[in-house]
């Protein structure tokens, strides 16, 4: 079994210039293929409310939802790298708030850092859990949970003076002390600068192959959630093909009586049919 890797590992992998290798994960079975995997780090994040609860977005979760799924990714990952994603209002009211709900995702869940969305404005929350003693990843660029300030999930820094915006959200939370940056929906262009500027490891969701590793939602990069595919996505698989197609013969097979066949069945001790039959016939 492969060591749980570090946040000095991922710096020394940065400064050498190999990948960093990043998924979500929402449960223990994804998790535990996640591990076996080889995968380096995994992020619990809320984007559980779409692809496992059904929501229209992230708003709706809440902290107690991130910590239950938190702690069975744990348990299904022990060996390796997990980060706990802070949901909406659980970081923006006030740093105590900030520090409290970070501290739930280590106490009750054993991750091994959290992340949270925004920069220049949430470098004081940054700072906080920092200090706390917590491993902050900041999440800049397309940032889901203030989408409708975005005008909707819509790439950012597609023109000179929004790229400019992203690059200053990025030193920001660099210099809050953030240990690790996502980048989110960007040019690949600025992930290249913002990776080549930062001294901490740089991960893309969408930000292009420069940075310093690659973050896909799992249920986008097996085909699971159907809704829609964002551009930057590559699927592996498709899970819902598979999954319906097999739920599909099941029902034409319990229709027409296909199945239980006798070996799916349990057979009375020799003998014993006999004295049941004689047994309710009394």
């Amino acid at each position: 079994m492969a060591k749980k890797k570090s946040v000095l590992d991922f710096y020394e992998m940065k400064k050498k210039g190999e990948k960093i290798t990043f998924l979500t994960a929402y449960d223990f079975p994804t998790a535990q293929f996640a591990e076996a995997a080889g995968l380096d780090m995994l992020l619990v994040g809320d984007s559980l409310g779409m692809c496992v609860y059904g929501y229209s977005g992230t708003v709706p979760v809440v902290m107690d939802q991130m910590i239950f799924h938190a702690d069975a990714v744990r348990r299904g990952a022990p060996n390796t790298f997990v980060i706990g994603d802070m949901p909406f209002m659980s970081y923006q009211s006030s740093l105590e708030k900030a520090v409290e709900n970070a501290g739930r995702f280590l106490k009750e869940a054993e991750c091994d850092a959290i992340k949270l969305e925004g920069g220049v404005r949430i470098a004081p929350q940054i700072k906080a859990i920092v200090e706390a003693g917590i491993v902050v990843m900041g999440h800049i660029g397309l940032t889901p949970q203030s989408s409708g300030q975005l005008g909707g999930h819509k790439a950012q820094g597609r023109t000179a003076k929004t790229a400019r915006l992203v690059v200053q959200d990025a030193l920001a939370v660099q210099q809050a002390g953030a240990q690790m940056i996502l980048l989110e929906a960007i040019p690949p262009e600025v992930g290249k600068y913002i990776t080549e500027t930062l001294d901490i490891p740089v991960l893309s969701i969408g930000a292009g192959p420069h940075c310093d590793g690659q973050l896909l939602i799992v249920s986008d990069a097996i085909g699971q959630f159907q809704a829609f595919t964002p551009k930057f996505v590559k699927k592996y698989a498709n899970v819902a093909e598979t999954v319906t197609g097999a739920m599909k013969d099941y029902v034409a097979e319990v229709r027409t009586g296909e199945f239980p066949k006798a070996e799916h069945c349990y057979n009375m001790i020799a003998g014993e049919e006999e004295k049941f039959l004689k047994l309710i016939k009394k």
